[in-house]
């Protein structure tokens, strides 16, 4: 997909060098193998009102992002017919750095984004389905890179001021230092959040130290990162409990939910025209406090359960890219990548007000993978070209657990190929063919587990990697001034689903699964004042199997989303006043297997009013404006308040779409 290009300015004669690339995207010859990648600029990215930071992914054409309880913890992402909860099938970075958690607390890939400043983003690029040689384990529905920025247009400082206590503020900042710049990114946040028995009471500190030097013929950048969060969280709630008049629609069942996280890393990157390494280490830990089932296994005290998770990561990544002497037309890169997760403790436990009671299972993990792949691209004619791409992947883990039964060693080893046709029907058009293999782990205590921890009843364990393959055609038509399309038909089979489990909190295998969809999008610039999009995607998601009584749905899908946009500026250079008005769709999800329950859609709007002139920005957001009381997201599992039965009632539990609200921000760049 390549979202929109650029516009002139008022008179094209006198005010040529005021071109913008308004950018979406980029589109680099040899670096897109489908329809279905793209480059989006970081200031693009801020341009848009976003009530979390996660949200920066719903610049991927059907993608969404949703929360099911406090803001502190990782998002909830939707893409082709996944419940990517948190992360289980598509792969993020950040400056070369793996966001997503292998065998982590609170579920297999988990993947927050909180850390992130948007402002400190020089880029995303995302890529979507299996295709991609350089992208390896969580790969099923794709990836996305997020880099950050080398250099800085001014300082700034934005300060934001919201209902319910909203408060942020962000400072940037550049000097110079011998023939390099240091850059520095600070960000405070704080928020007590809408709910009626709960506050928020979020405490966000994110810090960011980079300092970027040439080297030889490219660029070395070094980086500091520190982010620190604490939070309450209105868990997801029982339909029945709001019918009834128990709780209000923003109330909760267990108001002492909640946690506390922190991430610091260390990273290096080096760019050059031929060569690209990275090197980082990072340490991590959340403490999470939950409670979906309230007093279904424990009358008495109740539910509430804590995951932990504390570890330290260390790996890097280096490629080469080169033009083979005998073969001008093609090129080859071949990369190197490895990754250690030196996991201290990843427990759960039973809890009552956040004080342990009991363990259900606590362990520590030693995970090892390295891979190594490579990728060919080959102008075959002048319009015709194909890229051949394959990797090897190893992943060696070692448990070690309270209970010995359950302690153990695996490893696996998987070889991964992918191929792509593209072919140029016109000036303005160009047609892909997709064919990868991509994979995703499993957690390293399902491949070694012999004996369920709780029933204490002999368990089987899961494979280690899990295959999937994907297929793909689409079209891309732009003539790179006025109008940008695209549109794909894919298909995606894995060997084994990792389904969410609402009623303990965490992800674990299940059956085989078969998935296809299309996706369409469209950008355009109508004038030189306005421009609009629209994404939408649908997807048709089942287990390929059969098992009796269970259904062929696969719970937490989305059939259907669609995103739409209309933005308005008073001057072609985006001086002055501008308008952003944002609607996006989420079809009814699918929450159980013979699909007998039919949650309700979510629809919501958000809107932008700014005003930017010389060194200052004042922008007001109103964030579902049309105060909709839809739901972020829909599970549906048995639960039991006091004085129902001891069996529980199975019933629809929901975390509520936040309710309208506005967010004033000045921003001062000098």
């Amino acid at each position: 997909m390549l979202p929109f290009t650029s516009a002139l300015a008022d008179d094209p004669i006198t005010d040529i060098e005021r071109i913008r690339i308004s950018g979406n995207n980029n589109f680099n010859d040899g670096a897109f193998v489908s329809s279905s990648q793209g480059w989006v600029s970081g200031d693009t990215l801020v341009e848009r009102p976003m009530l979390r930071t996660g949200e920066m992914l719903e610049f991927i054409p059907g993608m969404m992002v949703t929360q099911h309880s406090g803001s502190g913890k990782a998002n909830q992402y939707f893409l082709r017919g996944f419940n990517l909860d948190h992360g289980t099938d598509f792969a993020v970075s950040v400056d070369g750095m793996p966001v997503n958690m292998r065998s982590h607390g609170h579920g297999q890939g988990y993947s927050d984004l909180n850390y992130v400043i948007p402002e400190a983003v020089e880029s995303l690029s995302y890529f979507k389905g299996t295709y991609y040689a350089s992208i390896g384990d969580f790969s099923g529905a794709g990836g996305a890179r997020f880099a950050l920025k080398n250099s800085l247009n001014g300082n700034a400082v934005h300060l934001t001021l919201g209902e319910n206590n909203y408060r942020r503020g962000v400072l940037l900042n550049q000097v110079a230092i011998g023939e390099g710049r240091a850059l520095s990114a600070i960000e405070y946040q704080s928020y007590d959040g809408p709910w009626t028995d709960v506050s928020e009471d979020i405490d966000k500190k994110n810090a960011m130290l980079r300092y970027v030097t040439p080297l030889l013929d490219g660029e070395l950048s070094i980086t500091g990162m520190a982010y620190d969060n604490s939070w309450n969280g209105a868990d997801q709630i029982p339909a029945r409990a709001v019918q009834s008049g128990r709780i209000d629609r923003l109330g909760s069942i267990d108001p002492l939910a909640g946690g506390e996280t922190s991430r610091y890393s260390l990273s290096a990157n080096y760019r050059s025209s031929q060569v690209t390494a990275s090197v980082y280490a990072i340490d991590s830990d959340l403490t999470l406090y939950s409670n979906f089932t309230y007093f279904l296994d424990n009358p008495d005290r109740g539910d509430q359960f804590e995951q932990a998770d504390d570890r330290q990561i260390f790996g890097g990544d280096i490629a080469t890219t080169r033009t083979l002497p005998d073969m001008q037309d093609t090129q080859l890169t071949v990369g190197v990548q490895w990754r250690y997760d030196d996991i201290d403790n990843v427990g759960l436990y039973n809890t009552v007000a956040r004080e342990r009671v009991s363990t259900r299972r606590q362990d520590s993990i030693e995970s090892l993978s390295y891979a190594l792949y490579g990728q060919t691209h080959t102008h075959l004619t002048d319009a015709l070209s194909l890229t051949l791409g394959a990797r090897v992947d190893t992943l060696d883990v070692d448990v070690s657990s309270l209970l010995p039964d359950n302690s153990g060693s695996q490893n696996d080893t998987l070889l991964s190929l992918k191929t792509s046709l593209k072919y140029a029907v016109t000036e303005q058009a160009t047609a892909f063919v997709n064919w990868g293999q991509g994979f995703h782990s499993n957690d390293a205590r399902g491949a070694v587990i012999s004996v369920d921890p709780v029933s204490g009843e002999p368990a089987q364990p899961a494979p280690l990697l899990v295959r999937s393959n994907g297929y793909e055609t689409g079209i891309t038509v732009t003539d790179e001034r006025n109008y940008n399309l695209s549109a794909s038909l894919w298909l995606l089979e894995l060997d084994s689903e990792l389904v969410y489990v609402g009623d303990a909190g965490f992800t674990e295998p299940s059956r085989p699964s078969r998935r296809y969809g299309v996706e369409v999008s469209a950008y355009y610039w109508l004038s030189q004042h306005i421009n609009a999009d629209i994404e939408a995607a649908w997807t048709r998601a089942r287990f390929s199997d059969e098992v009796a009584g269970e259904g062929d749905h696969i719970p937490g899908t989305v059939p259907g989303v669609v995103s739409a946009g209309l933005s308005w500026y008073a001057s072609s250079n985006r001086q002055g006043l501008s308008a952003t008005l944002r609607g996006r769709y989420l079809s009814s999800r699918t929450v159980t297997g013979d699909d007998s329950v039919s949650p309700p859609s979510t629809f919501i709007v958000n809107g932008q009013l700014a005003y930017d002139w010389e060194s200052w920005t004042v922008t007001l957001e109103v964030l579902n404006m049309l105060d909709s009381d839809d739901h972020d997201i829909d599970y549906y599992y048995a639960s039991r308040l006091p004085g129902e039965p001891d069996e529980g009632i199975e019933d629809l539990h929901y975390h509520p779409v936040e309710p309208r609200t506005a967010r004033l921000t000045v921003s001062l760049r000098y």
